[in-house]
């Protein structure tokens, strides 16, 4: 694959803000690795970004909620020739309910998911970047980083170790030519609240929540310009910086009142 334009690899790319990363990063004529687990979509994204840019785009099909899918991904693209330039850890699920209630099992997934694959998939690309003195990394988080999450605990959680994580590094890089930008989205018409079970929650109530390609070009532009924290919206951004005023025991009460089920 050679271009001029650096070459991304993005996760979770077959719907929400992911498709619309691919297709702003095709736009702007990045090749792409699109990684997702459903190898229908990725396809069909594919020749449709192809067809539309004119990028070549590669897809593979994996399960980034096992403990072996981020070798796997790395594998694919040091099998394949494919030098990875930026890269985008989108993939993140969630889960709704009270914490003692829910299957374990899937909490676990998430964890798995939300913070051990991002965290090996940027573990493993990073040095390469560091040799040829460039590089990007994308890591999207959501403004429920900054907040404890009843409802939604542990999916709060691994959005905080996210933004936390991507923080430390982005200051470890400085200097290095590589940078790391947490993107940190407010609630985004996407099906996230559908697959995470969270359609009853009175946040989704009464949410005006922002287009996904809206969420993806902010993202975008953020990366570009290195910039370590960006917040799309600047209700999200003033509801992020307000909370370190706030006594902790209040702010989650306040998240309390926001993700509880209403009919």
């Amino acid at each position: 694959m050679t271009t001029m334009n650096p070459t991304v690899l993005l996760t979770g790319a077959s719907s929400g803000i992911g498709r619309e990363l691919a297709i702003t990063f095709a736009k702007n004529g990045h090749p792409l690795v699109l990684i997702a687990r459903t190898e229908l979509p990725l396809r069909q994204l594919a020749t449709e970004l192809n067809q539309k840019y004119g990028v070549p785009v590669e897809v593979f099909s994996c399960d980034l909620s096992t403990p072996e899918a981020a070798s796997k991904v790395y594998d694919f693209c040091n099998d394949n020739g494919l030098q990875i330039d930026i890269l985008v850890n989108n993939a993140g699920v969630g889960d709704y309910g009270l914490f003692y209630e829910m299957d374990l099992e899937k909490q676990c997934r998430m964890i798995q998911l939300n913070v051990m694959t991002l965290t090996s998939l940027t573990h493993l690309f990073l040095p390469a970047m560091l040799v040829r003195q460039r590089g990007y990394v994308l890591q999207v988080a959501s403004i429920a980083s900054v907040l404890p999450g009843p409802w939604m605990a542990v999916y709060y959680a691994t959005k905080a170790y996210v933004l936390h994580f991507s923080e430390a590094i982005a200051n470890e890089l400085k200097g290095t030519g590589v940078s790391i930008t947490c993107l940190c989205p407010g609630g985004t018409a996407t099906n996230f609240f559908q697959e995470a079970n969270a359609g009853k929650s009175a946040f989704l109530k009464n949410a005006n929540l922002m287009p996904a390609a809206v969420v993806a070009e902010f993202g975008y532009k953020a990366l570009m310009s290195r910039k370590t924290v960006a917040i799309p919206g600047w209700v999200n951004y003033c509801m992020v910086n307000s909370v370190r005023f706030f006594p902790r025991n209040i702010v989650t009460r306040v998240s309390q009142q926001l993700s509880r089920p209403v009919q």
